[in-house]
């Protein structure tokens, strides 16, 4: 049962002065008008963790409009608006005690604040307020009694909020949303619409450039006008599935255009600039990364008969080379269903990706392990459907095969395809009808490789105890953007470059441990995915998290990036 707001106050009053753990006294839940206040975990002490707080108010009494909260995907965008309010209220009202997190540029799914059938609520981090370990309860009442509640009526009282701003969100989304789909069914990999200010405000922020940014510009042969079944029309560059090559000169937004492409597998807010650059969303970017531990992976495509015998057919190493690396990177992007690879030669192993013909020259092939990708770029397209977008600088040897070749010269793209066949002397007739897999159109391919280079490799298997290791006393949690520490091991996503915020890395460490559950010597990896990707899109995050009332502040990750974080384990085993 619910106790009244003067209940709380007067607990809190009476605490003030007494020793800390006493604050476990107001456990509870609460009514404040039309707000529920839920305390569901007071912390120890001053210094743990922040005492977890969820704010509620039913739908009658929020007086929201359905239609743009009902179908899950609107849910999503609301949910995303109202946790943008409620983080702008805090700051503005100096809220520090209050954590509710920082949203981004992208538009996530998060447990952070959910709308359901029943009403809205917000999950809170609170930091009861203590002079060294005693009780300042006049403080806590305010926090508890007034702000908090406050930011309930701020967040959730539809009258309170600005409601165009809110339909102009959810309509964003919306429209996003259907472009993503759109380049499924046009057979496009994505999309970048005119006008869009691809640079970022520094290396260290994701906010857009404010001064002599170039605006985004399609080259004719490539422009693509779509109109949305809002009304609303949308003309940019369409990068169609096959080889696209872009290059140009060193600081001429050759790189600029491939973050943006990574980061449009995500829904992004007005005003960021890049709220038009969609790319289909399975889309994984690909580079090398010395020391990675490997398990099991197939990667005899690119690295085959090494001189000391080791079965690249399934590697295992604990500590690769920039292109065994790089080629289990690629290998494990293709496992989980990516269609699309993004790769920057800049952040490439040289040796994975070219060899020139004097080297071919000087080492004969039958001496050499490695296959560059240079070799096996089509066959990828036409036996497994996956295409490629590649930054280069330093070398013409993807030219002849490539669909597409972009130039870039200050931010401003243009095609130079026939150029660049011409200099190469290629002709792209010779590859050109190559089709991918499922297309029943030839698979032949010039460039290199048999109709059956890529060949369906055999499933991996991780062991029932897999994620179990027997020195694991913890639940894992994340450790910053690029880190979750797993039992005494610490995994390294470092260079997992499309995750974009911390709380995803909190939703990897969730997945891990769900997964732990799943396997049992018979399900492999890829359908242990299938079935976390099918309950989040059932349950929601909240699933994720086995339904606590109170998860804390989590957001889905990609199958892509809970796969990277796996096959980052170092004490990964496999069903041999």
């Amino acid at each position: 049962m619910n106790s009244p707001r003067s209940n709380l106050a007067s607990t809190l009053h009476n605490l003030d002065g007494r020793s800390y753990g006493n604050y476990k006294q107001i456990r509870g839940s609460y009514e404040f008008g039309p707000v529920t206040v839920f305390i569901d975990r007071v912390q120890v002490d001053p210094f743990a963790s922040p005492s977890k707080v969820r704010i509620r108010i039913n739908r009658a009494e929020a007086g929201f409009p359905t239609d743009i909260t009902t179908e899950r995907a609107d849910r999503i965008a609301a949910s995303d608006f109202l946790f943008r309010v409620g983080d702008s209220f805090l700051h503005r009202n100096d809220r520090r005690s209050i954590i509710l997190g920082r949203p981004g540029q992208e538009v996530l799914e998060r447990t952070n604040v959910v709308i359901d059938d029943d009403g809205f609520e917000a999950r809170l981090l609170v930091n009861l307020p203590a002079r060294g370990r005693r009780i300042l309860g006049h403080q806590a009442a305010d926090i508890l009694t007034r702000d908090v509640p406050e930011l309930a009526q701020a967040m959730f009282v539809h009258s309170n909020l600005r409601a165009d701003g809110l339909h102009e969100h959810v309509q964003l989304h919306r429209d996003q949303l259907e472009l993503q789909n759109h380049l499924g069914e046009e057979g496009l990999l994505a999309f970048i619409g005119n006008d869009s200010i691809l640079p970022r405000r520094s290396g260290d922020s994701d906010l857009p450039m404010d001064s002599h940014a170039v605006a985004f510009t399609s080259p004719t042969s490539l422009e693509h006008t779509v109109t949305l079944s809002s009304g609303r029309s949308l003309t940019g560059m369409a990068i169609p599935h096959g080889v696209t090559v872009i290059v140009g000169g060193g600081y001429h937004g050759k790189s600029t255009i491939l973050r943006a492409l990574e980061r449009g597998v995500y829904p992004h807010i007005a005003g960021d600039g890049r709220e038009w650059v969609i790319t289909e969303p399975s889309a994984t970017s690909i580079r090398a990364e010395d020391g990675r531990a490997v398990t099991g992976d197939d990667i005899s495509p690119f690295i085959n008969n090494l001189p000391s015998g080791t079965d690249t057919g399934s590697f295992t190493t604990t500590n690769t080379s920039g292109s065994t690396s790089q080629a289990a990177n690629l290998v494990e992007a293709v496992e989980v269903g990516a269609r699309s690879l993004l790769i920057d030669e800049d952040t490439s192993a040289t040796n994975f990706m070219i060899r020139d013909e004097r080297m071919r020259a000087l080492i004969p092939a039958d001496r050499e392990p490695i296959t560059p990708f240079v070799d096996r770029i089509r066959p990828l397209f036409s036996e497994r459907g996956v295409s490629t977008v590649l930054v280069a600088g330093g070398s013409s040897a993807f030219f002849e095969v490539a669909d597409h070749v972009i130039a870039l010269d200050a931010y401003v793209p243009q095609e130079v395809t026939e150029k660049a066949h011409e200099l190469v002397g290629v002709n792209p007739a010779d590859f050109a009808s190559t089709s991918p897999a499922g297309s029943g159109d030839d698979k032949s391919d010039s460039a290199g490789g048999s109709s059956d280079t890529f060949a369906t490799p055999r499933p991996r298997i991780p062991t029932a105890k897999a994620l179990r290791p027997s020195s694991k006393t913890k639940s894992a949690k994340a450790k910053g953007l690029g880190q979750v520490q797993f039992g005494k091991a610490f995994i390294d996503l470092s260079a997992v470059s499309q995750l974009v915020d911390v709380q995803q890395t909190a939703g990897i460490a969730e997945a891990l441990e769900y997964m732990a559950e799943i396997f049992d010597n018979r399900t492999s990896l890829t359908e242990a995915l299938a079935e976390i990707d099918d309950m989040l899109d059932a349950q929601g995050v909240d699933g994720l998290t086995g339904n606590r009332d109170h998860p804390g502040h989590v957001a889905r990750p990609r199958a892509q990036e809970i796969a990277a974080a796996l096959n980052r384990f170092r004490g990964l085993q496999l069903v041999e």
